[in-house]
């Protein structure tokens, strides 16, 4: 069997494919899209969004609460505020980065890639909100065979003959 290299595609196990395996497996792909991992971003990134945003409006409330109580009418103590600052700070920045993590796995699962990566963001989605993130963990568990690895294509070398 002789395969045009130029023409071919070699994939990380070390088998070829020429352009027709390739319009065929294309094909295969495009005709087995399921709803699943689809509706398992949508819920990822919903879940994602509602966190992010909560974490974000956390930090406006540490920064609120330590300016009001910075105020010498009030007679607090003036480590009040800045406790609260600090605390609602060390609170919201992991959940700003669950949030991130579940839009971006959310993203991963609407393009089929990365397995991993859309799993890791429906788990995420898991802790802050129970029902979306185990709705979006089954969903991209029964998609997995519609994801593709994320690495491209290697390149070859072309011939110098």
């Amino acid at each position: 069997m002789n395969v045009d290299v130029d023409k071919s595609i070699c994939s990380s196990a070390s088998k070829c494919y020429n352009d027709d395996d390739k319009d065929r497996i294309g094909r295969w792909q495009m005709e087995n899209k399921t709803w699943k991992p689809t509706t398992a971003g949508i819920l990822s990134i919903i879940a994602g969004s509602l966190v992010v945003i909560a974490g974000i409006l956390l930090l406006v409330m540490g920064g609120t609460f330590a300016c009001i109580f910075s105020d010498p009418s009030l007679q607090i103590p003036p480590m009040v505020g800045s406790s609260i600052m600090s605390i609602l700070t060390v609170a919201a920045i992991p959940i700003i980065v669950l949030g991130a993590v579940s839009i971006v796995g959310g993203i991963y699962s609407l393009k089929r890639r990365l397995w991993g990566l859309a799993l890791a963001g429906a788990i995420c989605a898991l802790v802050p909100y129970l029902v979306l993130g185990i709705l979006a963990i089954i969903f991209v568990s029964l998609g997995k065979d519609e994801f593709t690895s994320g690495s491209p294509q290697p390149q070859l070398p072309e011939s110098q003959e």
